[in-house]
């Protein structure tokens, strides 16, 4: 892209990129973990055939296919295919770890900024609180230094551990003092505990009152069941891509979002922000609607205080929308002009190099307020960017 092309396009568009991950490199957890714990960090190794598995305390987590989480572009079929050979690092591209090469990306999109979230950090689950704590703290460091190239076009979300609260805190304050923009959250209960449970009250106080947006965002765990139903259905060895990837997200999403509203957390937290991430966004009014419905027969069970579900949607929800998504339009109208944003999911395997040109596209029969909306003004306005 020509410079005067560059600058021509940012005097008619802000694009954001709400969704957007690192592939942490190999060596990240001995270059970042804690001394104290760098013999249990998390490893990338190959078995007797050669192909990649994740290790995480000394056990293997993810036994096969590690090459297709990333894999931007590239054949799907030898992505998934057990036997092969493609390697983690087949599938990430410079971008994905090095900040410079990730603005190069930007520009040739002609995308001002983006959300940056983990990749191995949506795999490891661990109970050992001092372990993953440690982890935390090493990715956190790593994705600093990544954004270091541009902090105010590559936007780092915190990895915190949701079993140790006053750590939590702790960490999340040293990232917000460094510039951070957001919480990474998995869309799952901890200990049986959700997300309005007291356990995690002094948690959402403190980011309510730094006014970062929590961000729920589909992960793959492999040692535990997670909110959500798709799993259900393709266990015990089968797989279906297509259900799998079209299903997990929304899946997941859905209900712990749902849960929230209904369970009274932004009645606690009013000025609570939470953005949905890779579940796309057509769905939202549909729940809203239909929380709603239920709610007028049901509410002497758990009263909220606002009068509908719905409005706690309009006040402290956002959607990120997939690039090709066709109802962006009707969220706008249904949920609001304000509530939608858009995300690559780069450079995961589901996602596009082509997606910035696919969201212009899908927004181009928008009125020009609402585009500017969804490509970049709610997600500048939602992350507090200049």
């Amino acid at each position: 892209m020509s410079e005067a092309h560059s600058i021509a396009r940012q005097e008619t568009e802000y694009l954001f990129d709400a969704d957007s991950h690192v592939m942490e490199p190999p060596d990240l957890w001995d270059n970042y973990l804690d001394p104290a714990f760098r013999d249990r960090g998390i490893r990338i190794l190959p078995d007797a055939n050669g192909i990649d598995q994740l290790w995480v305390d000394g056990e293997v987590v993810m036994p096969n296919r590690l090459s297709a989480i990333g894999g931007v572009g590239m054949d799907t079929s030898q992505l998934f295919d057990a036997g092969g050979k493609l390697t983690y690092m087949d599938g990430a591209p410079p971008a994905s770890m090095f900040g410079p090469e990730r603005l190069k990306l930007f520009d040739e999109w002609g995308v001002a900024g983006g959300l940056v979230l983990p990749t191995v950090g949506i795999l490891w689950d661990k109970d050992d609180a001092p372990l993953a704590n440690a982890y935390c703290r090493a990715y956190n460091d790593w994705v600093y230094d990544f954004q270091a190239a541009d902090p105010n076009r590559l936007i780092a979300a915190a990895h915190l551990n949701l079993r140790d609260i006053p750590n939590a805190i702790k960490e999340l304050d040293r990232r917000l003092k460094q510039g951070f923009r957001g919480v990474f959250l998995p869309p799952e209960r901890v200990d049986g505990k959700g997300f309005a449970d007291p356990h995690f009250d002094p948690l959402w106080a403190f980011v309510e009152e730094a006014g970062v947006p929590l961000l729920p965002h589909v992960i793959v765990r492999t040692r535990r069941i997670v909110t959500g139903f798709a799993g259900d259905w393709y266990s015990r060895g089968r797989l279906n891509l297509t259900f799998s990837f079209g299903m997990g997200g929304a899946s997941q999403l859905m209900p712990a979002i749902a849960a929230m509203v209904v369970d009274g957390l932004f009645d606690k937290f009013p000025r609570l922000k939470v953005a949905s991430i890779e579940a796309g966004a057509g769905w939202a009014a549909y729940v809203m609607d239909r929380l709603d419905e239920k709610y007028k027969r049901f509410k002497w069970q758990a009263p909220l205080k606002l009068d509908l579900p719905s409005d706690y949607f309009r006040r402290n929800l956002w959607f990120c929308a997939e690039p090709e998504e066709r109802t962006i339009g009707a969220m706008l109208e249904l949920v609001g002009e304000d509530r939608i944003l858009w995300g690559s999911d780069y450079p995961h395997v589901d996602s596009y190099l082509e997606a910035a040109q696919q969201i212009r596209r899908s927004v181009a029969g928008l009125s020009k307020a609402r585009q500017r909306a969804v490509l970049g003004e709610n997600a500048r306005k939602l992350f507090g960017l200049r």
